[in-house]
């Protein structure tokens, strides 16, 4: 990558960081992107339409996901140049598009995630510090559809008793409400007269909170213990089943995305697969024409 280039990727990952609240994780990502686009390139803010032109070729061995995203951030960026005036024109829509379907997300059925709450509550019947923290994990988990980072750093007084909901700053910074049951009130009481007194966060680990590498080693290892093999399971599993076992319940698609944080529907909507036989079944027992005799 060029001098020039690099000078204007860093000033477009200071204003993602700045005005779009991009995390760390966000900003290596792009920046990766863009830095491998420029080797194929040669000068990335002065690139043509042809030359974009020609990425596809270049690209032709990645999976049809890298290309999405890295054609993704080149928009953001050339659209960052011409916001700032850098450049006048727009190449990007010479920008490779390929086609993608979205996976259907893994989920675990209600009994195995039961499972997962039997072994994890027998556990934490000792009174270990460690067993009692994992039941509150799994409780704000599954009962709250919480994204693991949005999870572990919860500040130490994220739940309050009474209080059936918690604010969370999540993807964008954007904060939404999202419920808590008594359960996971329950849970998070028990384990914060645990937490030291002098820590910010509510999972504290070392000068900080728990990782989300860490949390996921620990969401397995509690799958392993209900015999659920523990490849099968993740945090972002038990969200899934947080989301996809309310749906199946009667939750309207509109709360879920709300309660998900999903900037569109359209991401929410993935869930509504394996509600397939609820919905036959409605339009069986509801529909006009159901119950007209032919």
């Amino acid at each position: 990558m060029t001098p020039d280039d690099r000078a204007l990727v860093d000033r477009f990952l200071d204003m993602m960081a700045a005005e779009a609240g991009s995390s760390r994780h966000t900003l290596a990502a792009y920046r990766n992107d863009l830095e491998r686009t420029a080797e194929n390139l040669g000068s990335l803010g002065q690139a043509s339409a042809d030359d974009l032109s020609r990425l596809g070729a270049a690209w032709a061995d990645l999976s049809p996901a890298t290309v999405a995203r890295r054609s993704a951030s080149l928009r953001r960026f050339f659209g960052f140049l011409i916001d700032d005036g850098l450049r006048k024109d727009d190449p990007s829509p010479a920008l490779p598009r390929p086609r993608l379907e979205r996976p259907l997300p893994r989920i675990l059925e209600s009994p195995e995630v039961e499972r997962m709450f039997v072994a994890a509550e027998e556990r934490a019947a000792s009174d270990q510090p460690t067993a009692v923290r994992n039941l509150a994990l799994l409780e704000l988990l599954y009962g709250s559809g919480l994204r693991a980072t949005e999870l572990v750093s919860l500040p130490r007084g994220a739940v309050r008793p009474g209080q059936p909901f918690l604010m969370v700053r999540g993807k964008g910074s954007k904060e939404r409400l999202v419920p808590i049951s008594s359960r996971a009130e329950g849970a998070v009481a028990r384990w914060l007269e645990l937490v030291p007194g002098d820590t910010l966060w509510l999972f504290p680990s070392g000068k900080s909170h728990l990782s989300r590498v860490r949390l996921f080693q620990i969401v397995r290892a509690m799958a392993a213990d209900a015999g659920i093999a523990p490849e099968r399971v993740s945090p972002h599993v038990l969200r899934h089943a947080f989301a996809t076992h309310l749906l199946s319940g009667g939750a309207d698609l509109r709360v879920l995305q709300s309660l998900l944080g999903h900037a569109d529907i359209a991401t929410t909507q993935i869930y509504t697969h394996v509600d397939s036989a609820r919905l036959v079944e409605l339009v069986n027992s509801r529909h006009p024409l159901a119950t007209r005799s032919r």
